[in-house]
């Protein structure tokens, strides 16, 4: 067991290691000079080769690498192209605000999940089994940014019960109406991905429910609920948890749309505007702690499989 968490924890380094080169590769060979958007183009040759001698634009790109990975090591992001000011103190508020709006898109996308799934494969082939079965599929069709825009319809110019672009930070408007106003882009964010996992967690139910150990549990007497409760759940989630861990990184990206749709400050408002601006030590922070979030994530879940099914701890 300690010998396979090593291995884990070192395809783990090179898998962030490997992230680091990609992104900071990507958004160093891009055309186009950050300090001609930081100057104008009425800048001269000399401001331009002064500029880029403050910013370290001048090194060589592999040293540019190096310091790059070795600040973020010491928590060090950089500078901010644009606003002058270290990239971790930018981010600081922005990452609050992602982190509660992701945490709140996992929790719906659990609550909503796992007692409709369960309630799928329980009732399978009957009317609330092919109803949440074809709403399903209709959810899963929609893009994040149209049902974010049928939410801002629906529940602030119709309903109004929150209004766009009014979003400011829990110290501002109290905690209540902060996490209110978070609760409709975290809807936006869970409902498709609730859907996926439903039908995950039905299609892996109803397959554990075909298996020998099953037929034996029905044998000595046991009901289908005490079946399902007590046999199925167990080895059933195992698949569903890997799934909800690769979720992460959906959430994160979708947080990306949704930010923007909602005129919610977070990192993914940010990541945009940073992109736009070319201020990439903040564009390759922002990918830089999105990889270090899946990884960690994933590796979380690797190790939590092993807890839950002890045949995977021998290998």
């Amino acid at each position: 067991m300690a010998k396979t968490i090593c291995k884990r924890l070192g395809l783990l380094v090179v898998t962030l290691l490997l992230v680091t080169i990609l992104a900071f590769l990507a958004f160093s060979i891009l055309p186009g000079d950050p300090t001609t958007s930081i100057l104008g183009v009425d800048a001269t040759a000399e401001q331009i080769a002064a500029l880029r001698a403050r910013l370290g634009l001048d090194l060589p790109l592999w040293q540019r690498y190096l310091n790059w990975v070795g600040g973020l090591v010491t928590g060090d992001l950089g500078q901010s192209y644009n606003y002058a000011m270290p990239v971790a103190q930018l981010l600081g508020s922005r990452i609050a605000v992602t982190a509660t709006l992701a945490g709140m898109s996992f929790l719906l996308i659990v609550a909503i999940a796992l007692p409709l799934g369960i309630l799928c494969a329980r009732y399978e082939g009957g009317v609330v089994d092919k109803a949440l079965t074809v709403l399903g599929q209709v959810t899963m069709s929609i893009p994040n940014f149209l049902l974010g825009f049928a939410l801002t319809y629906v529940f602030s110019l119709m309903l109004r019960w929150f209004t766009v672009g009014s979003f400011t930070s829990a110290a501002q408007q109290g905690v209540g109406a902060y996490l209110g106003y978070l609760f409709f882009p975290a809807l936006a964010i869970a409902l498709p991905r609730a859907a996926m996992t439903v039908k995950m967690l039905r299609g892996s139910i109803l397959s554990e429910m075909g298996q020998d150990y099953i037929r034996t549990a029905y044998s000595k007497g046991n009901s289908k609920s005490g079946v399902l409760w007590h046999f199925v759940l167990r080895n059933a989630m195992i698949p569903v948890i890997t799934f909800l861990a690769m979720t992460i990184a959906d959430i994160v990206a979708g947080s990306i749309v949704v930010e923007q749709v909602f005129a919610v400050g977070g990192v993914g408002q940010m990541l945009v505007t940073s992109i736009g601006n070319r201020d990439y030590p903040v564009v390759q922070a922002i990918v830089a702690l999105i990889a270090v979030v899946v990884v960690v994530c994933n590796f979380l879940a690797d190790a939590l499989y092993r807890v839950m099914d002890p045949r995977l701890r021998q290998r």
